[in-house]
């Protein structure tokens, strides 16, 4: 066994060790993926076990056997607890990575800040947010990648097969530095006890959207995607929000934004949580601002702030449908309403039955897999039912795009439309981001200060916004509002004090916003006035990702059943100078529902950095406009028509729109 401690440098360089490190204790104090329904029959175990020991010399396999093996009938997975490494995982300052490569370095610091505990939901399992969403699926895809960043130059690519580092191949220095692939199934093993499987085997992960990709920055990236939102959402039905509730659920890893978020907003919002844990983690960050327990309570706090049109956060630890169910009994108006439970994971952990102790459904998913489903569609029914409730007597409902409408449906839920084809109600992207924002190129653009130094943040909030309000003096009235909501963002997101892990920023902006930010980044960081700068952006986007019930749930050609722009998106995003690209099955609506892409660019100082930001941000965005308006978006048609006129080299397929009337005697 190794009993010398060796440095950060030395242990990322050492990746898998010759000697084992010791065994560690399962710290029960951090918060743990729920155990994994057994999947596997007896032979499927013993290839788990094989392909898992296929990491170490053979010397260490009769030690390393029966461990693996515990892990696997105690938690479903092999996690390998053991090469958990003995340094605090954080976003370090990327002069502190050994690396051969600038680029190769600002992986590792984006890799680290996935698997922050401050950041990621069940660190020690290696899932950053959304309940299943992996940086890794073991802690030796984690040494080795980090071994194979550490030797790589910048003529060589690293690729990655969900989550297994396959090796680093000859390229050359405007490649990208990594190809990331996670969950890219066959079609017909793309169901949810598929992943179940093939992960439990070893072979597959659900990277999520941003965790497999290494581009998440914690809550402040939805936190952002919230606000506009709410924001809209209250414009929607021409209330302000000021004094108004706001009702939706879930604090995990995404969906702990949404308090914050309506506190931004200005309305008063009340989110449901039956993870005693996390909940408490929100309440210490801030990200709530009170915690409640009793539901008359609950009422009581409500109603005295809807009185006094406070702005205020309440979590409710317990579950969301007795929350509706209250509010309908206690007849409290709802203005907003929306659901934020990780319900693309419905059967392990993503959403959690009514009239159940936590705990008890944490055994009882384990144990019982097929009660529990039962359960969870049970709570479905009831959930949709109540809600209905309320919207009948007004209440704005949406999806957010967390696969509640479509497991409600498949639950047997009276959530359908009169039609029996479209649901009841719309997705939130349908509503309000698609038309209002994606079709005119909005979208979460981001950026992270590699130094790790708040001034440098603070200096690119800064420049950003300088940036946006020299370009609203110019901008077309359909995209005031639009501009003026991101510089308002921006001016406020200090005080706001988002930061969680790395020094991060969001905001939304379409391709021009983001071509004009990186390069005034990349200018300040030639003049020595910030440090490097690594872009990014949420999968969920204009162009990034194809998922019918979310974010392509505006497209109404029938196509929105199909997956060339994200395919194409990533493809593009690679030889027009991404540094890493990504592509998952997966994503925020769960496995076998969409497919999603993301980048990451590191920008520093050059021209070369300068050259390719032009070209890759441009493509990344006007890709997805270009499908939008080929489906007949009318914004999308203007926004595409508008990028036509700024860049020549552009030319783009327009529609020709149809008179419905021609369609009265057909």
């Amino acid at each position: 066994m190794q009993t010398t401690k060796l440095s950060f440098k030395d242990q990322i360089l050492e990746g898998i060790p010759n000697i084992l490190p010791a065994p560690k204790p399962y710290d029960a104090s951090i918060n743990h993926a729920p155990k994994r329904k057994a999947i596997l029959s007896a032979e499927e175990e013993k290839l788990a076990l094989r392909n898992a020991l296929r990491y170490f010399d053979k010397k260490d396999h009769k030690t390393l056997l029966p461990e693996f093996k515990h892990e696997l009938d105690t938690y479903g997975r092999i996690y390998m607890y053991r090469l958990r490494p003995d340094y605090k995982m954080y976003a370090r300052p990327i002069s502190e990575y050994p690396t051969k490569s600038t680029q190769a370095a600002a992986i590792m610091l984006m890799i680290q800040n996935n698997l922050d505990y401050a950041v990621a939901q069940h660190p020690h399992e290696l899932i950053t947010y959304g309940g299943n969403g992996g940086v890794f699926s073991n802690w030796a895809q984690y040494r080795l990648t980090m071994k194979y960043l550490a030797e790589m130059s910048d003529e060589q690519t690293l690729t990655m097969y969900s989550g297994h580092p396959m090796g680093l191949f000859p390229s050359h220095k405007e490649a990208p530095r990594v190809i990331v692939t996670n969950g890219m199934m066959i079609p017909n093993y793309s169901k949810p006890d598929d992943w179940e499987k093939f992960n439990a085997l070893g072979v597959t992960q659900y990277g999520q959207m941003t965790a497999g990709s290494y581009m998440y920055i914690g809550p402040q990236g939805i936190v952002h995607g919230t606000t506009i939102t709410v924001l809209n959402g209250f414009r929607k039905i021409k209330k302000a929000p000021k004094g108004n509730l706001f009702v939706t659920s879930g604090l995990g890893g995404m969906s702990g934004a949404q308090p914050k978020a309506g506190n931004i907003a200005g309305c008063i919002t009340v989110c449901a949580e039956v993870n005693p844990k996390i909940t408490q983690v929100r309440l210490d960050q801030g990200w709530i601002d009170e915690k409640i327990t009793n539901l008359d309570q609950l009422v009581n706090r409500v109603n005295k702030a809807k009185a006094e049109k406070e702005t205020i956060s309440i979590a409710y630890l317990g579950n969301i449908v007795d929350v509706w169910e209250k509010f309908d009994e206690a007849n409290i108006h709802i203005d907003l309403g929306s659901d934020q439970t990780s319900l693309h994971n419905p059967w392990a952990g993503g959403y959690y039955p009514v009239d159940i102790s936590f705990e008890d459904a944490n055994d009882m998913m384990a144990n019982h897999p097929e009660l529990f489903k039962e359960k969870v569609q049970e709570t479905l029914r009831r959930h949709t039912k109540t809600i209905n409730k309320h919207t009948a007597k007004g209440t704005y409902f949406f999806d957010y795009g967390n696969a509640f409408l479509l497991e409600a449906s498949r639950a047997g839920a009276d959530i359908m439309a009169d039609n029996g084809i479209d649901f009841r109600y719309p997705s939130y992207v349908q509503d309000i981001m698609g038309p209002m924002c994606f079709d005119y190129g909005f979208g979460p653009f981001r950026w992270v200060c590699a130094s790790g130094k708040p001034e440098d943040l603070a200096k690119t909030d800064e420049i950003a916004c300088k940036v946006l309000e020299d370009i609203k003096k110019n901008s077309p009235l359909e995209i005031q509002q639009q501009m003026a909501d991101n510089i308002q963002w921006i001016k406020g997101a200090q005080d706001n004090k988002l930061v969680v892990g790395s020094q991060a920023r969001i905001l939304y902006a379409d391709a021009e916003g983001r071509m004009k930010i990186a390069e005034a980044f990349n200018k300040a960081i030639n003049d020595g006035e910030i440090g490097t700068v690594v872009l990014g952006r949420d999968h969920h986007d204009v162009s990034g990702t194809d998922s019918p019930y979310r974010e392509t749930s505006n497209i109404y050609d029938g196509s929105r059943f199909t997956a060339d722009m994200a395919i194409h998106n990533v493809i593009g995003d690679s030889f027009r100078g991404a540094t890493w690209v990504s592509i998952h099955n997966g994503g925020g609506v769960g496995w076998g529902e969409v497919i999603n892409g993301g980048f990451g660019m590191v920008l520093d100082g050059t021209k070369e950095a300068s050259k390719r930001l032009k070209q890759m941000l441009f493509w990344d965005v006007n890709n997805g406009i270009s499908r939008r308006s080929w489906a007949r978006n009318e914004g999308a048609v203007f926004a595409i028509k508008r990028a036509m006129e700024i860049e020549p080299n552009l030319k783009v397929t327009l529609p020709n729109f149809v008179d419905d009337s021609l369609f009265n005697n057909v």
